[in-house]
């Protein structure tokens, strides 16, 4: 393992202990992914682990197809994968990719129109906003195109 790569894994531990911290974790059922410097593969958390759980060993290396590209016992949740996968895969800039339910997220997403424009604080993030229908647990392959073309759409709103 490299040092960029050790250095990563102490970073992005402790950005889930962070994340629970605030509470914008969902128990197991969210994601933080970092790619691997030099590479495609990205670390993700092991299934089941909660996120103030989560240290630096316990990350699980997988390249962009799903497979461990590091020996570890720890599997990783086929959902996390699917989302993070594509992102990875479709923008080679994106470092660290953020998967959360909030509960402010949640509220705006269970809303018909979503994130309304009434407020200073929302029109500031509205140009960078984009909305996925949800498709239920994310473990359709193909749902990873759709992923791709939404954020592209969002890519050139801009």
């Amino acid at each position: 393992m490299t040092d960029a790569e050790r250095q990563l894994r102490i970073d992005l531990a402790a950005c889930y202990r962070l994340v629970a911290l605030y509470g914008w974790d969902d128990l197991i059922f969210t994601h933080i992914s970092a790619r691997v410097p030099g590479s495609h593969d990205f670390l993700i958390n092991p299934y089941g682990f909660m996120f103030e759980e989560i240290i630096a060993s316990s990350l699980v290396r997988v390249d962009l197809e799903g497979k461990k590209t590091l020996e570890t016992p720890y599997d990783i949740n086929p959902a996390g994968y699917t989302i993070h996968s594509a992102i990875h895969a479709a923008r080679e800039d994106a470092g660290c990719v953020l998967h959360l339910h909030t509960m402010a997220g949640v509220a705006v997403s269970a809303q018909k129109g979503g994130l309304l424009p009434i407020s200073q604080q929302a029109t500031l993030v509205m140009l960078s906003l984009s909305y996925h229908d949800y498709e239920g647990l994310a473990l359709n392959p193909d749902e990873k195109g759709r992923l791709q073309k939404e954020g592209q759409l969002l890519l050139e709103k801009k």
